[in-house]
């Protein structure tokens, strides 16, 4: 049986707002030294959770490790939640998104290890190819600092759009230097990209979101990111202070078995690709 705790918007809201009363006590030397009970390690539902009920079901028992996975379909309280000890880990972020969450939250989360990477790609329901996109067509891209930015480089990488030479992880439209489709852009939350692809002409959709709502990225994506030489790769994440923790260290380990990678080649074919 899955154990497993899904949880409720809510809940989720109450999770945000408990860290915001007690964030200000915290600080990068409060990490926890109790390595007592289980590793409760906070997650997305799709991809992440389901590697590490595979873990869990599979891996886990016989190295010694009590593993208990609780699912989060937003990208903030995961990280929150690391924060305030709540969970003692998460499973779901890339580099460039957690620099800019320590940045502007002041958390602390670092990284353990890399175990995936979910290629971005653009969705349509209207058109089959990306250059069938017509002149003034709505693009829906995440709304997040980090994921609008890798959203617009995809674009720029198949020749949609032109960026403004040397812009990074913090670009948006009006770094756009070039639009010959003047494409319009609506931001939206990332984990509602999926669902706004009956209102507008195609979306930028993060893995792990199109996955869950039945798309198949190495299949269904007008263009795909490449996984060469890709920063975007999905890590297991704990508070500063806790990569020892010897259950942190057993499930770093077991994350990038052969056993693991084995089930991301088969489970997910192509849409979902191993980082070790």
């Amino acid at each position: 049986m899955r154990n497993t705790a899904k949880l409720t918007t809510a809940v989720l809201a109450a999770g945000t707002l408990t860290f915001g009363l007690t964030a200000c006590g915290s600080g990068d030397d409060s990490a926890s030294s109790d390595t007592s009970g289980p590793l409760v390690v906070a997650a997305s539902p799709t991809p992440h959770a389901e590697i590490l009920d595979f873990v869990k079901d599979k891996l886990a028992k016989k190295a010694g490790l009590d593993l208990e996975v609780k699912e989060f379909t937003d990208y903030i309280t995961p990280n929150t939640a690391t924060e305030d000890g709540s969970v003692g880990a998460n499973y779901f972020q890339n580099q460039p998104y957690l620099d800019d969450f320590n940045d502007k939250r002041g958390t602390h989360i670092v990284p353990v290890v890399t175990v995936h990477l979910e290629p971005l790609g653009l969705y349509s329901h209207k058109v089959k190819k990306a250059d069938a996109l017509k002149s003034g067509a709505t693009v829906a891209v995440p709304n997040d600092a980090v994921n609008e930015a890798r959203a617009l480089k995809l674009l720029a990488a198949n020749g949609l759009i032109t960026l403004k030479d040397g812009v990074g992880n913090e670009a948006t439209p009006q770094d756009i230097t070039k639009n010959p489709k003047d494409l319009k852009f609506k931001e939206v939350e990332a984990a509602q990209t999926p669902r706004s692809l009956d209102d507008v002409d195609a979306a930028v959709v993060n893995g792990n979101y199109a996955i869950s709502a039945g798309l198949k990225p190495a299949t269904d994506a007008l263009v795909l990111e490449s996984p060469k030489n890709n920063p975007y790769g999905n890590f297991l994440a704990v508070k500063k202070g806790n990569e020892n923790d010897p259950r942190v260290k057993k499930l770093a380990k077991l994350l990038t078995s052969p056993e693991v990678k084995k089930f991301i080649e088969d489970k997910y074919q192509g849409s979902v690709i191993p980082s070790f």
